[in-house]
């Protein structure tokens, strides 16, 4: 199993040094689980928030599922959900939602679905860089911005 860890939601701070130094941290307090940098596994290109911060997705292992105990911080996260790899490539699991401005086209994002959870917004944008990255052969972007691609 692999996570993502969007730094910039709570921000690099001047003692982490680098965003993999920041993920860590945040990682630990948000979710109560530490782990070394031995098991990041890279970073994923920069992405833009919708207040314009460039959030860095870093990518790690966290090993078998079983063996991973999350302590949520109740002031930082409301769930914890897993979803499989194999769920997320699934066609069926997969949609977009397209975005209008000032009467226009603008952008289109992708949306995972999962039982009763949607995954949006930032969290599916990194998803799909991470699915690009795992499984290029298996799952087509969606994401599309007016002009590109």
């Amino acid at each position: 199993p692999f996570h993502t860890f969007p730094t910039g939601s709570g921000g690099q701070q001047g003692w982490d040094g680098d965003a993999v130094a920041t993920a860590l941290r945040e990682t630990r307090e948000e979710l109560g689980l530490a782990l070394g940098a031995e098991r990041v596994w890279g970073l994923l290109r920069t992405v833009p928030d919708r207040r314009g911060m460039m959030v860095a997705p870093v990518v790690a292992n966290l090993g078998p599922l079983e063996d991973v105990t999350l302590t949520p911080n109740p002031q930082e996260v409301e769930e914890v959900f897993t979803i499989p790899l194999d769920h997320l490539l699934q066609p069926e699991n997969q949609g977009y939602t397209h975005f209008r401005a000032k009467g226009r086209y603008s952008h289109t994002l992708p949306v995972f679905l999962h039982g009763p959870y949607r995954v949006w917004g930032l969290t599916a944008i990194i998803t799909e860089l991470t699915l690009e990255l795992l499984a290029p052969n298996l799952y087509r972007c969606k994401t599309r911005v007016a002009g590109n691609r």
